[in-house]
């Protein structure tokens, strides 16, 4: 596995550009940097700003779905044991979008924000081992 702690300090250079570089795609470039393919090549750029990003993420039932089907479809694991590199949704589920791509650095689970990486203390919703 990549260190967790080199690609947060990589990513945190890439300027936010929402359909690449994201509170959700940061989820994928995870997965793409441990050596799996994309598993959001199909959203890539189908989004450029926050409305886009709410009218996928609407049709779909929230981001929990859609990076649950994303990660079925990647073959990776949905788990219930926190980890170091584990993926998650965090946010509610009664409002789908207010739900944030997390990875958890082995103390807290980080999103990722224009401004860098942050810790949240919203719930986890769904977690995957990639």
């Amino acid at each position: 596995m990549v260190d967790l702690d080199a690609f947060i300090a990589d990513h945190t250079e890439l300027a936010w550009a929402l359909g690449s570089v994201d509170c959700s795609t940061v989820l994928a470039d995870w997965a793409i940097a441990n050596g799996h393919p994309d598993p959001a090549a199909t959203l890539r750029g189908s989004y450029n700003d926050e409305i886009g990003w709410k009218l996928i993420v609407v049709a779909r039932g929230g981001l929990l779905p859609l990076v649950n089907d994303l990660c079925a479809r990647a073959g990776f694991v949905a788990t219930d044991e926190v980890a170091r590199g584990v993926i998650g949704i965090a946010g509610s589920l009664r409002h789908p979008v207010r739900q944030w791509g997390a990875i958890y650095d082995g103390d807290r689970w980080l999103l990722r924000s224009a401004e860098g990486f942050g810790a949240t203390t919203a719930p986890i919703l769904g977690m995957w081992v990639i």
